[in-house]
């Protein structure tokens, strides 16, 4: 108080005295008071009351953004089948070349069906064959021996004239009709529908997108986005970093034996293809980077031009449901983890999903290209996602 007092004064001096100045220095006095303990209380180093972690609250500082750098690269053809780990890839608006460019959908309604529901489809192996003068591009897709289903080959990129012959469909997803696909045949044997629908034990086609733009659903800070997708959930990258999932590895550690962590977890490791992403980075030296990027450039060079248009701008944090649990070896999904852990420390993070944990951030991609893995990432602006 003393403090304020002599601010007060010095803050009046040279103003002639006058009664009802004087009357009213000890009301400023306790309204200054109340504003600095308010201040002092909300800039406490203590999670808030709403339980929001800490990583909300994640500055810049804290991270070597000169050192970030491409580690690997997933391409997921099917969606929420077996992904792939490639060296390189090329990207459009869209987002990487044949990521998620076909799905399965419920022959009953045409409703896309995920590991959510039928967590083996994460062992459906589809495979990128680029084709030779002896045989077509095709992708190829693949099922655990046990199952007894045999593989099949549908078109990679098929043609005018291979299109006219399909089915076309209104494809369901998240309760939107909104997206056009066909319903693919196989380039020999059994169609993909007969094989998937055994495997899956009920009526299921195989679908590649449509030529219809399917444009992503706007976000808080981009109340107009305008960008295209295929059969993303709803963007077309999802970007996470290797210290994000150790930082939570390291959680799920000390969970162990609470909350139905089981002994397990103690040696296990927490593989960061559960999680689906499509660009890994490393390099910030702590968890959660990608918390506070908001537009990135990735090129060959450590050194770039910053007169360069930003490549990606990421949109919103990837808010969290089950399908992490589902361990892509297996197919079997763990009762806890990774979403009790996550909940514990990464819920609150995204407005629009304040009950759901985060981890991870969807993008959008300015330009078509190529990426690599081993591309530096530099980042061109900060902020909360």
């Amino acid at each position: 108080m003393l403090a304020g007092s002599r601010m007060t004064e010095i803050t009046l001096k040279g103003f002639p005295r006058s009664p009802i100045i004087e009357a009213l220095i000890p009301a400023f006095l306790f309204l200054a008071s109340l504003v600095y303990l308010v201040s002092r209380k909300s800039n406490s180093s203590g999670p808030p009351a709403s339980g929001v972690p800490a990583t909300q609250n994640l500055i810049t500082g804290e991270f070597d953004t000169s050192n970030i750098r491409v580690t690997k690269i997933l391409i997921h053809p099917i969606k929420s089948c077996r992904g792939i780990s490639v060296q390189q890839a090329r990207f459009t608006l869209e987002g990487f070349e044949y990521d998620r460019k076909w799905c399965i959908i419920d022959a009953r309604d045409n409703s896309v069906v995920t590991a959510r529901q039928f967590s083996k489809m994460v062992l459906i192996y589809p495979r990128i064959v680029l084709g030779s003068s002896l045989e077509p591009e095709c992708l190829e897709v693949s099922f655990p021996e046990s199952s007894g289903c045999e593989p099949f080959s549908v078109p990679l990129n098929p043609g005018e004239e291979e299109v006219r012959h399909l089915r076309r469909v209104g494809v369901s997803l998240w309760k939107k009709k909104d997206i056009d696909g066909y319903i693919c045949e196989s380039l020999s044997g059994p169609s993909p529908s007969t094989i998937l629908s055994e495997y899956l034990e009920r009526p299921v086609h195989l679908v590649f997108k449509g030529p219809r733009p399917r444009m992503c659903p706007p976000t808080g800070r981009f109340p107009k986005l305008d960008a295209p997708s295929y059969f993303q959930d709803a963007y077309p990258l999802l970007i996470m970093s290797e210290e994000s999932v150790a930082a939570v590895q390291g959680q799920v550690r000390e969970m162990v034996g609470s909350q139905g962590v089981g002994e397990e977890w103690t040696e296990r490791e927490l593989e960061i293809e559960r999680f689906r992403p499509n660009i890994v980075i490393k390099g910030a030296g702590a968890p959660f980077v990608e918390d506070v990027i908001t537009e990135m450039t990735i090129t060959s060079e450590r050194q770039f031009d910053d007169h360069e248009p930003p490549l990606v701008q990421l949109v919103c944090k990837c808010t969290r449901c089950t399908l992490p649990n589902v361990d892509t070896m297996t197919g079997v999904r763990d009762n806890a983890v990774p979403f009790k852990s996550l909940m514990k420390s990464r819920r609150g993070l995204d407005p629009a999903g304040a009950s759901l944990p985060c981890l991870g951030c969807n993008g959008i991609l300015a330009r078509e290209g190529v990426m690599k893995v081993g591309d530096w990432v530099h980042v061109r602006q900060t902020g909360q996602v």
